[in-house]
C-alpha cells in the first residue's frame, strides 16, 4: 500500500513540474513533394498487358541479322507489330499480339514460306488494336 501511495505521490508531483516547449522540425523541402506523390492516385497503365501468344520468328546473337529479318517481315505484314528482345547472348524477334493460340496458328501458317522455323510462345501481350470500320457516307 505504501508503494502505491509513494508512486502516486511521485506521479502527481512530477506533473506539477512539467515544462512546456516548442519542437522545431528541420527537414528537406523535397520530402513534402514525395509524400504528395505517394499519396496521389495512380492512373491506369498506359499499355495494359494480358496473357497471350506471339510468334517467334528468328533469334541470333547479331542484332543486324534480327533487323534484316524484321525488315523482311514488315515488308510483307506491315499491320502486325514486331518486338525485339535481348536475353543474353541472343536477340529474339517475336511478332503479333494474339489472344488465342488459334489466332497465332493462322498467322504462323501464312509465315511458313518465309520463316519455316518459327514457333508460338506464350507471354504477356499488349491489347490488340481495334480497327475502325470504314463507312461510306
Amino acid at each position: 500500500m505504501k508503494t502505491i501511495l509513494a508512486s502516486a505521490f511521485f506521479f502527481f508531483t512530477s506533473l506539477s513540474f512539467a515544462q512546456s516547449g516548442d519542437v522545431t522540425i528541420i527537414k528537406d523541402s523535397r520530402i513534402d513533394g514525395l509524400v504528395a506523390k505517394e499519396g496521389a492516385i495512380a492512373p491506369p497503365a498506359i499499355n495494359p498487358q494480358i496473357d497471350g501468344f506471339r510468334i517467334q520468328l528468328f533469334f541470333d546473337s547479331e542484332r543486324s541479322a534480327i533487323n534484316d529479318a524484321r525488315g523482311t517481315f514488315i515488308s510483307k505484314y506491315p499491320r502486325i507489330d514486331t518486338y525485339t528482345t535481348y536475353i543474353a547472348p541472343n536477340f529474339f524477334l517475336r511478332v503479333g499480339d494474339f489472344r488465342t493460340r488459334l489466332e497465332a496458328e493462322k498467322v504462323k501458317d501464312e509465315l511458313n514460306d518465309y520463316f519455316p522455323t518459327s514457333f508460338i510462345v506464350m507471354e504477356k501481350i499488349n491489347l490488340p488494336r481495334l480497327e475502325k470500320e470504314k463507312r461510306d457516307q
